[in-house]
């Protein structure tokens, strides 16, 4: 079971990535910049992020077989409107609605967490990003070798009959759980900025996330950019390929886990933390072109996806422990401000890349996660403090 829902969950994200990869070629054939062209990415990661907001409270309130085959016909609708899109107004648009459907694995992954022992929950959420990884880099993959094939059109209208396929599969799949919530609508949607004020271990979690996510956008945005540039003159089918590299984050995110499970999640964030700033060292030599440039590239792209996305298991294990009766609302919260860090990462991404080339890019990447970095060192830091109580011994009366 855990298996078919980790491959729902990849086959349903992927859609939003597709951009990714085929920027360069919905430029080309709708006659705009290629910085325009990049607001589809952006409008995709937007949507999620409103999508996240508006529809995931609801996996606490309805039942999540009813909830996930609706989102999911509306997806493949989205699909359809955006592989038919005459300009990229409508594109964008249609970008926006399908990344506000797209929410699938957000309501999958805190369901699924709460069916399974506490002990192995940090494992499953990694078996279950795994799968959610995997779609991401197929995605890139699929999207670029067939737009080069068959125009960028192509890869939303075949996954419009995918994710057909996977509503009409998943009504036999998904358990019958019963919500844990009865609450209205509007308490649901407005739950999740309560439990970022209450809740001090989800704002730090939010803000890990937000701001490498930012970095490991803002470098997938660009990426395109610069192997289809004068640098390395190569097509969307090259990004695709690129994107191959990351597959190693597939297994990396079940041994996050269960690293987490046994050493903690601000453990396995240090480590995670110091490897996004690493990557973006690595990374910073990938614009001198050339094999040389490639394979830098490719190493550089796989330490990010490895540590932004173990780093995703962390914080969701911490996150996951805090209200069992609100995971849903809890996921709200933490996937909202990941996805609205990562659009801003996109935007931001295109103007370094336009303002100062790939060092500046590089330097965003690093930039986020330092911020995050420092976060985590000072509460460490202050945690490690003897408090008042604790440094002076009681006196008994």
């Amino acid at each position: 079971m855990i298996l078919v829902l980790a491959l729902a969950c990849g086959a349903s994200v992927s859609t939003i990535y597709f951009p990714q990869a085929i920027s360069s070629l919905i430029a080309a054939d709708l006659r705009v910049p290629e910085g325009s062209a990049a607001l589809v990415v952006t409008a995709a990661q937007f949507g999620y992020a409103g999508g996240v907001f508006l529809l995931v409270p609801l996996g606490d309130r309805l039942p999540p077989r009813r909830l996930i085959g609706t989102l999911l016909a509306l997806t493949a609708a989205g699909l359809v409107v955006a592989g038919t899109a005459p300009t990229l107004s409508v594109l964008v648009v249609a970008s926006a609605a399908t990344g506000v459907t797209t929410v699938v694995p957000q309501i999958i992954i805190p369901m699924t967490a709460g069916l399974v022992p506490a002990e192995r929950r940090g494992a499953v959420t990694g078996t279950l990003l795994s799968g959610l990884i995997g779609g991401i880099l197929l995605a890139r993959t699929f999207s670029g070798t067939l737009g080069e094939w068959l125009g960028w059109r192509a890869p939303y209208l075949v996954a419009a009959v995918l994710v057909l396929a996977l509503a009409v599969t998943l009504a036999r799949v998904v358990p019958e759980t019963t919500p844990s919530s009865e609450q209205r609508y509007l308490d649901l949607i407005s739950a999740p900025l309560r439990l970022l004020r209450e809740e001090p271990d989800l704002r730090r979690s939010c803000l890990y996330q937000a701001t490498v996510f930012a970095g490991f956008s803002a470098a997938w945005t660009a990426l395109t950019l610069l192997v289809t540039g004068p640098a390395y003159g190569m097509g969307a089918q090259a990004v695709g390929v690129l994107g191959l590299v990351g597959a190693a984050s597939m297994f990396c995110t079940p041994l996050a886990g269960r690293a987490a499970d046994r050493r903690g999640p601000d453990t396995v964030s240090l480590w995670c933390l110091l490897g996004v700033i690493g990557s973006a060292g690595v990374l910073a030599l990938g614009g001198i072109g050339g094999t040389a440039g490639l394979v830098v590239l490719a190493g550089g792209m796989l330490l990010l996806d490895v540590a932004v996305q173990s780093g995703q298991v962390a914080n969701q294990a911490r996150n996951f422990a805090l209200r069992p009766d609100a995971r849903a609302r809890i996921n709200t919260a933490y996937m909202t401000c990941a996805f609205l860090g990562g659009s801003a990462g996109s935007w931001l991404g295109v103007r370094a890349y336009g303002r100062l080339g790939w060092p500046g890019v590089t330097g965003l990447v690093a930039l986020s996660a330092t911020i995050a970095l420092t976060r985590h060192l000072t509460r460490r830091r202050t945690a490690a403090l003897p408090t008042e109580e604790t440094a002076t011994p009681s006196r008994v009366p």
